[in-house]
Formats: structure tokens, C-alpha cells, sequence
């Protein structure tokens, strides 16, 4: 329950919780399914769009989550998925990502053709929350599925088999980056059956707060200079200067964990950040950003001055 108690701590209305803790008890949760519900080490940050998607998936809605790369719209997510206690079958969206994936596929068992059956077919009988990671990368024929399972009569058809019945608790979380190569533009019927949760650029109260949260230990001020490196980046993708590419939250909270273990700095943010880009050019401007902020001379001690190793046991 501490991802309750963060909602609490992050000023979510009381009447929702007391929601989310009814919608809890009420949909009880299979034993069998407990290790499909998300545990999460770190939590979403934003008062405004979790109230957004915890009132929506309470009425029953599914909700697409919009926006930049690096807004945590995985983590939200995730998040969600352990707020309302329920298992989560994710489904990542690519060239090969077909009906089949979603429903299931005929193989053969004792002598019979069954069918194996699929994440949205799962997600479904189990009163899952189903994330569909990329679905603007979604081709046709997964598209027509999608349809089905999230259409108001909660109704899936499966040719050949039988009629899935949706458990009511069943959600689809989808989320879309709309800057990624291969994407292209959702048709108006598949967007009319969601709650669309556009997630804005992080800004730094928001970063801030992120990274200090995950590294409670680290010198304030220098871990204000990595905060600095990735605002910086963001802005000149903004103004065209450079790809999205750098760009990568996870790559920066990596970078501060290989630097806790002892690695130098430079070393480090060029693993998590400057080297997620492959151009010569748009390396140096990089590298540029991160030197402005970051002295080569700078170690490990220096941001983590406290630090104790722990070894794996």
C-alpha cells in the first residue's frame, strides 16, 4: 500500500483513494495472478494527470497517454496498474505485432487444436489492465482487435472459438510517442475509444523532486548539474538543434547509479546520455552541454560523498 500512502503525499483528493481502496476490495485479486501486478521502485509525479487517469479508469474508461519521450508515461503506467491492484499484461507494438499476438494462435496440445492464447485475450477473462506500449506504431490488422476489445459493448469475438465477455475491472492503458520513426497518425475511431491524458515536458520542479527521490544521499548541488544537463538537452531538441535521442531520463538515473558504484562522472553521463546518438555532429553538441556542467575532473566522491558500496550477496 505505499504507492497509496504516495498518492496521499502527493495530494490526491481523499475521495478517490477511498475509490481506489473500494475498487481494490471489490475486485478482489487472484492469488494465481498476484506476481502480474507491477511492483514499482519509483513512482509518477504529478498530481494533476494521476487524478486525470485514476478518475477515468474508476468510470470505467481506458486511457491513452500522450506525449514527448521522457515523461514517464511507462512509469504512469505501471504505476496505475499497482494503484488499483490488478495484473498487467503489456503488449509493445512493432512490424510483427499481429491479431494473433493480441487474441491468441491455434497450436497443438493432447492431440488437438487449442488456442494459445494471447495478452488481450488474458488481460480480458482476468480483469487485467492492458498496456499497449507504441500503439501508433500499431499496423491494420492488430488495429482491428483493438477495436473490438475496447469498444463500449466490452465485447472481443474470437473467430472459431468463443465470445470473450470483458471482466469488468479489465482497463487498456495505451501510450504513444509521437516524435519516434515508424509512427503514424491514430484513425478517429480507435482515439474516440479512449480518455486521451496528454503528459507535458518535465519540467525541473518535477526533475528535481524525480532525482532526488532516487538518490537521497547524493550533494544537492551537484546532482543540480545533472538536472541542468538534461533540461538543457531538451530544450535545444525543441528548438530543432538536436534529435530526442539524448534525451533519455533512464539513461540519466543510470548514470547517477554507475557513478554511486565509483565510476567518474564523464564516464558515466557519456554511457547514459551522449553516446544514445550515433551522429558525429550532434555527439560534440552534446558533449558540449555536458562539459558546461560537468568538469572532467569531477569523481564519483563528489556527487555521492557519502557512499557506501554494497556488495551483492
Amino acid at each position: 500500500m505505499e504507492i497509496v500512502q504516495n498518492l496521499k503525499k502527493q495530494g490526491i483528493s481523499e475521495s478517490l483513494i477511498e475509490d481506489i481502496l473500494y475498487f481494490r476490495k471489490y475486485y478482489s485479486l487472484d492469488k494465481n495472478l498476484e506476481y502480474r501486478v507491477t511492483k514499482s521502485n519509483t513512482y509518477f509525479y504529478g498530481k494533476d494527470i494521476l487524478s486525470m487517469c485514476i478518475s477515468a479508469i474508476l468510470e470505467g474508461e481506458n486511457i491513452l497517454l500522450s506525449g514527448p519521450k521522457a515523461t514517464g508515461k511507462n512509469l504512469l503506467a505501471d504505476n496505475l496498474s499497482e494503484i488499483f491492484n490488478r495484473p498487467q499484461w503489456n503488449t509493445s507494438f512493432h512490424i510483427n505485432t499481429d491479431s494473433s499476438t493480441l487474441i491468441g494462435t491455434d497450436t497443438f496440445i493432447d492431440n488437438e487444436v487449442k488456442l494459445r492464447r494471447g495478452s488481450v485475450y488474458e488481460c480480458s477473462i482476468n480483469g487485467g489492465f492492458g498496456v499497449f506500449d507504441e500503439i501508433n506504431m500499431a499496423k491494420n490488422d492488430a488495429i482491428v482487435v483493438l477495436h473490438s476489445a475496447l469498444d463500449y459493448r466490452r465485447i472481443i469475438d474470437v473467430p472459431g472459438y468463443e465470445r470473450i465477455n470483458l471482466h469488468p475491472a479489465t482497463r487498456f492503458i495505451g501510450t504513444m510517442n509521437y516524435e519516434y520513426a515508424g509512427t503514424k497518425e491514430l484513425n478517429e475511431a480507435l482515439v474516440s475509444r479512449f480518455m486521451v491524458v496528454d503528459i507535458p515536458a518535465i519540467e525541473y520542479d518535477k526533475l528535481d523532486l524525480i532525482l532526488n527521490n532516487e538518490f537521497p544521499d547524493a550533494d544537492k548541488e551537484k546532482l543540480n548539474q545533472f538536472a541542468g544537463i538534461f533540461l538543457d538537452l531538451q530544450l535545444k531538441s525543441q528548438n530543432g538543434e538536436i534529435s530526442t535521442k539524448s534525451i533519455d531520463l533512464r539513461g540519466l538515473i543510470a548514470s547517477l547509479k554507475v557513478i554511486k558504484r565509483g565510476l567518474k562522472p564523464i564516464q558515466a553521463i557519456n554511457m547514459g546520455m551522449t553516446s544514445k546518438t550515433f551522429d558525429i555532429y550532434e555527439k560534440e553538441i552534446v558533449g558540449d552541454v555536458i562539459r558546461t556542467r560537468i568538469p572532467e575532473k569531477w569523481n564519483s566522491e563528489d556527487i555521492f560523498p557519502c557512499n557506501q558500496v554494497h556488495n551483492y550477496k
